[in-house]
């Protein structure tokens, strides 16, 4: 059976970008049709300066909101990434095998490490290193595929350039993984800023419909959202981007064709109402059932305590093997 991998770091509230873009794929295909493991990846969360409360409090929130948008610790396997040390184990090996040219090269690093340099602040090294421990999440479970956005296939091409090294250097250890992406909504923009992605870090909550947002605060943020000065309703993602968002969100929800969609509509007024009503109903059984494991956390405690004991099950072999083949004596 094919072996997915997939995380989700703890650095913020998580969106509806991240359900529809991720989340909801995992729970409807993911793990029905492969052995599946699903990690918050709270490490991650370490790279900037942060609050240690806060990342508990959001590991938590993520964790349970995973399973309220339909993850079965039944049918795969839901964890923290800090709860299974092959993670960090393997990390440091992988760093004996990139360079610093490829870090230095991703994307991300040189966007985060801009903004960190223009806000006065120093750079942690751990920023630099965090796609080789991407890496490490990624190849200790021999993984086939690694369903993300378009803004994740750097990592994954990393991932996969890696392995193929290790591979060649030392043996064969490690499975070469495979990004797939969602065909729809596998990147939707801020409903404010729309040339820039809903994230979850973002601090700009106008743009950003939050999955535990009340159903009028969605509504309203809908509502709000940039389009363009023109009158009609085409979708172009290009010169129209406002609009294509709002469709690409509408045929996300409704599972239809943004371009289809576009022809139903008159006004921008009617396609935002639309848009809202079908976020909202979507959204209400992960925030009904989320209140309901809210009330029970000895249950998603006990999730998390068996996804660490599984994904450990399946890591450590693989780990100690990349130990002995990179030449490191066995313990005894």
């Amino acid at each position: 059976m094919t072996r997915v991998f997939s995380g989700i770091k703890p650095t913020g509230n998580l969106t509806l970008g991240n359900y529809l873009g991720a989340m909801r794929r995992w729970a409807d295909v993911d793990q029905h049709q492969a052995d599946a493991l699903f990690c918050i990846v709270d490490l991650h969360a370490l790279t900037v300066d942060h609050d240690p409360a806060r990342v508990r409090r959001l590991s938590r929130q993520a964790a349970t909101l995973l399973l309220a948008a339909g993850l079965d610790p039944e049918l795969c396997t839901v964890f923290v990434q800090s709860h299974v040390d092959e993670h960090a184990r393997l990390s440091y090996l992988l760093e004996c095998v990139a360079t610093d040219g490829e870090m230095r090269r991703m994307i991300q690093y040189k966007e985060k490490s801009a903004r960190e340099r223009e806000r006065g602040g120093s750079v942690r090294l751990s920023l630099l290193t965090y796609p080789v421990l991407m890496a490490a999440d990624i190849l200790a479970y021999g993984t086939d595929e690694v369903p993300v956005g378009d803004d994740q296939t750097q990592h994954v091409e990393l991932s996969r350039d890696l392995a193929v090294r290790f591979n060649q250097r030392y043996g064969l250890t490690f499975a070469v993984p495979r990004a797939t992406r969602p065909k729809i909504a596998a990147r939707i923009m801020n409903l404010q800023d729309p040339a820039s992605k809903m994230g979850k870090s973002d601090d700009s909550g106008p743009g950003i419909v939050y999955l535990l947002d009340e159903p009028d605060v969605m509504r309203k943020k809908i509502m709000r959202a940039v389009t363009d000065s023109a009158s009609d309703i085409v979708y172009d993602r290009e010169k129209r981007p406002g609009v294509a968002n709002l469709l690409e969100i509408l045929a996300a929800c409704e599972g239809g064709d943004p371009e289809e969609l576009s022809g139903a509509y008159g006004s921008y007024g009617a396609l935002k109402k639309d848009t809202a009503e079908a976020v909202v109903e979507l959204l209400r059984p992960v925030r009904e059932r989320h209140k309901e494991l809210c009330a029970d956390p000895g249950y998603v405690d006990g999730v998390l305590r068996a996804g660490a004991e599984r994904a450990t099950g399946m890591a450590r072999p693989r780990v100690d093997a990349a130990y002995r083949a990179i030449g490191l004596l066995p313990a005894v």
